[in-house]
C-alpha cells in the first residue's frame, strides 16, 4: 500500500498544477483510509479502526469540498466552466 503511495507523493510534489496536486492529495487520503481499515484487520479490531476510516474520510471530503470552492473562487467562474469538457458556450 505504501509502495502505491510513491507515484502519488511525487504527483504532489512536481504536478504541473494545483488540480493536480489537489487530486493526488486526495488519492493519498483514500489510500490512508483503506490504509486504517487494514491495520484493523492486523490488530483484530477492525470495528474501531473502521470508524476511524469513516471520520478520515468524511474529512478528506469535506477539505476536497473547501479546496475546490476556493481554486473556483480564486480562478473565477468563468475560467473553470470554459475549460470543462462539457462545457455549454454562452453567448455574452
Amino acid at each position: 500500500m505504501f509502495l502505491l503511495m510513491g507515484p502519488v507523493f511525487y504527483r504532489v510534489i512536481a504536478g504541473p498544477t494545483s488540480i493536480d496536486r489537489f487530486v493526488a492529495t486526495n488519492v493519498i487520503g483514500t489510500k490512508t483510509a483503506l490504509l486504517l481499515i487494514v491495520i484493523g484487520m492486523w490488530f483484530g479490531r477492525v470495528d474501531m479502526f473502521v470508524d476511524f476510516a469513516l471520520t478520515y474520510a468524511l474529512l478528506n471530503f469535506i477539505a476536497s469540498i473547501a479546496v475546490s470552492r476556493y481554486l473556483l473562487r480564486a480562478r473565477g467562474a468563468d475560467v473553470a466552466l470554459s475549460r470543462a469538457p462539457f462545457a455549454i458556450k454562452r453567448d455574452s
